[in-house]
């Protein structure tokens, strides 16, 4: 039986993560706010302080309801022009960067927090004009009434245009495909580091640890696994003495039916049903910014530039210099880490992406894809020959290195039909045992 508490914990985790990950979020929020501003300034008008203030430094407001009138009008036309134009362009960059790019990249671009909050403060600027509008036909001709509203919507007209100039600058530069690339590359990095600091406190390397002959539980759903909260675990089950396996890395797509835990104990129909509520799938491959998953978009960016019709092999010569860098820093990784729920003596086991793995998903498609290329083979080796020489390379790892290395000797053979080239090609792999 599920706890009612920990279902809606559950439920109201996800409407969180999802409103975080909405383009509407930041807009609203500051739409929101600025109903607010405008409310309480419009209340504040006629109070003493203001009226002496305004009668004191009258040249900062205006007098004159028709003045007012038409400011306010000219003023919510133009920001609903500019708020068209500026999206316009963003929908025009999203088209460019799904053509010439790859069209998992839009996501990263449309959750852009600068673009919401842009969209954001037009949109709220719009709806104070439009309250402080409606405001001014029910005063009528007492304008001194509105005064201090419509010098801040003064106030944000002008930010408004250098909000307008920040983002003609920054879209120019999200669209650079080099740009795009540091993002991703950076996003991978700061995940990685995140994650080494997750693991304080857990026991890694565990190399030898046999679970084969453990109890398998099987997945109910198909999807992308995206993690395991020991937080939605009951108390009995906390309680209990096990250990259990964790078998997918976050990131590994599943089948219904796929094996997703190994149980030393034997588990009850209710305990399997409770483990499996704490479990977050996704249909969604690229919906979290975890190391992998940034790792399979440079690589999708470097097939999208091999592709015949991009043919931009400068591109993905660029991705594999970034892959080489976060592929050493990912192979320190252990293969399996286990750590003790808190205040309980339960043990969770969990599987982390191989080198094997990591290589199929991002190197083998490049391979595949750049094969006829010499340039692309040639800055293949040099990764492989930078991944083998990292210290600490476990055997599994330099064993997935090497096999590597001998496919990419196969497809040079096969595919690059000058000889010169071919040589060049050799040397470099020849030079791994030096």
């Amino acid at each position: 039986m599920k706890n009612p508490v920990k279902v809606l914990f559950k439920y109201l985790k996800r409407i969180y993560f999802n409103a975080l990950r909405s383009i509407a979020f930041y807009p609203v929020l500051i739409t929101s706010s600025f109903l607010l501003i405008s409310i309480i300034v419009l209340y504040l008008e006629n109070t003493g302080v203001f009226n002496n203030w305004k009668q004191s430094s009258s040249y900062l407001f205006v007098q004159d309801y028709e003045t007012a009138r038409t400011w306010l009008s000219a003023l919510i036309g133009g920001i609903l022009s500019l708020t068209v134009f500026s999206f316009t362009m963003v929908m025009l960059v999203l088209n460019q960067a799904s053509a010439n790019f790859s069209p998992r990249l839009l996501p990263g671009l449309v959750a852009n927090k600068k673009y919401q909050i842009i969209l954001g403060f037009y949109i709220g600027t719009l709806l104070y004009c439009i309250v402080v509008l409606i405001s001014l036909g029910a005063y009528g001709s007492k304008t001194g009434s509105s005064g201090l509203s419509i010098t801040l919507s003064a106030v944000f007209a002008l930010l408004c245009i250098s909000m307008f100039v920040y983002f003609i600058d920054t879209i120019s530069k999200a669209i650079q495909i080099r740009n795009i690339i540091e993002v991703v590359s950076s996003s991978c990095m700061e995940s990685i580091k995140e994650f080494q600091d997750d693991q304080t406190g857990a026991v890694i390397g565990l190399k030898d640890y046999d679970t084969q002959g453990w109890s398998e539980i099987a997945c109910i759903t198909s999807g992308y696994f995206r993690g395991f909260d020991t937080k939605l675990l009951s108390e009995e089950f906390k309680d209990s003495v096990n250990q259990i396996e964790v078998i997918p890395y976050v990131g590994q797509h599943l089948w219904e039916g796929d094996a997703i835990f190994r149980t030393e104990q034997n588990l009850s129909a209710d305990e399997i049903e409770n483990l499996l509520f704490c479990v977050y799938m996704s249909s969604d491959r690229h919906v979290e910014n975890d190391a992998s998953g940034g790792m399979v978009q440079l690589m999708e960016i470097a097939v999208k530039a091999l592709s015949p019709g991009i043919n931009d092999p400068g591109t993905a010569l660029d991705v594999l210099s970034h892959l080489g860098n976060l592929m050493a820093k990912h192979m320190a990784f252990p293969a399996m880490s286990s750590s003790t729920v808190e205040n309980s003596s339960l043990v969770i086991l969990r599987n982390y992406i191989t080198t094997p793995e990591l290589l199929r998903i991002v190197i083998q498609p490049i391979r595949a894809y750049g094969k006829s290329d010499s340039s692309i083979m040639s800055e293949l080796v040099r990764v492989l020959i930078f991944l083998l020489r990292q210290k600490g390379v476990s055997p599994l790892s330099k064993k997935a290195l090497e096999t590597e290395l001998e496919a990419l000797k196969i497809d040079l053979e096969e595919n690059i039909g000058n000889s010169i080239d071919r040589a060049y090609t050799s040397t470099i792999m020849n030079s791994t045992y030096d």
